[in-house]
C-alpha cells in the first residue's frame, strides 16, 4: 500500500473512490458490508461499525469484522464509528459500540475516525471517561467555532463536510481555526476532491501547493508516520 506523496491532493474520508492520478484517498469500509480490506489492498482503508447499521441483533458479528481486519497492512484507522441521534438504535447501543470500537483502537495503535450527527455532548463524555491516547478524526464537520476548538482542544482532528467547506460561509471558520489539525474529504459524494482544495486554499490565502503540504503534515502527524 501506498502513502500520499507532496503532490498528492489527500481525500481522508470517501466511499466507492476511483483511483485518479494524484489523489489519495481513504476507503471507508463498514462492517455491515461484504467488502473487506483484503479486497482493495491497493487502497488504504478505514474499517467500523457505523451507527445506521446497528443492532442488537448485530452487534457482537460486527465487532468480531473490525477484530478480524485489523491486521492488513492497509487498515489505518478504525470507523467511521461513533453516534447520531437522527439515525440509528438507542444511544445505549450506540455507546456500547463505540467504546468497543475505541478498545480495539488503543490496543491496534491505530486512530478512530468519528461519525457524529447533534451528540458532542456524548462524544465528549466518551473521551472524558475513556481518555484515548490514540487521535480521533472528526469527519464530515459543519459545526460552529466554539465546538471546533472544543474538539481541537481535545487534540481531536476535523475533516469538513465537502459540502460545508465549499460555501462562502465556511471561509471565516477555516481562517480561525489551527490548521495543524484539519482536512477535507468527498465523503463519497460526485464532487471533486480538487475543487475542494481550491477553495480552501483561497480561504487560507496559500496557494493549492502549500495546502497539500499543511494536509500532508497533518496526515503524517494523525498516522504517526
Amino acid at each position: 500500500m501506498n502513502l500520499p506523496h507532496p503532490e498528492d491532493f489527500i481525500d481522508i474520508h470517501t466511499h466507492g473512490g476511483k483511483s485518479i492520478d494524484a489523489v489519495y484517498i481513504i476507503e471507508n469500509l463498514m462492517a455491515h458490508e461484504e467488502i473487506t480490506p483484503g479486497n482493495i489492498p491497493e487502497h488504504a482503508c478505514s474499517f467500523g461499525i457505523h451507527p445506521w447499521y446497528l443492532n442488537e441483533e448485530n452487534l457482537d458479528h460486527l465487532l468480531s469484522r473490525v477484530k478480524a481486519v485489523t491486521g492488513f497492512p492497509n487498515v489505518l484507522a478504525i470507523g467511521e464509528a461513533g453516534f447520531d441521534k437522527l439515525r440509528g438504535p438507542s444511544m445505549e447501543l450506540q455507546r456500547t459500540a463505540f467504546e468497543q470500537q475505541i478498545v480495539i483502537s488503543e490496543k491496534i495503535g491505530k486512530p478512530v475516525v468519528i461519525h457524529c450527527v447533534r451528540a458532542w455532548g456524548e462524544l465528549l463524555e466518551t473521551f472524558k471517561k475513556l481518555k484515548p491516547t490514540m487521535p480521533w478524526l472528526i469527519h464530515g464537520f459543519r459545526g460552529n467555532l466554539e465546538l471546533a476548538n472544543q474538539l481541537l482542544s481535545k487534540g481531536m482532528y476535523l475533516s469538513f463536510w465537502f459540502d460545508y467547506a465549499i460555501k462562502p460561509e465556511s471561509a471565516n471558520l477555516l481562517r480561525n481555526l489551527s490548521r495543524n489539525r484539519i482536512f477535507l474529504e468527498t465523503d463519497g459524494a460526485d464532487i471533486d476532491i480538487r475543487d475542494i482544495y481550491n477553495k480552501v486554499a483561497k480561504d487560507l490565502n496559500m496557494s493549492v501547493d502549500e495546502l497539500k503540504l499543511l494536509i500532508l503534515g497533518n496526515f503524517k502527524t494523525l498516522f504517526g508516520l
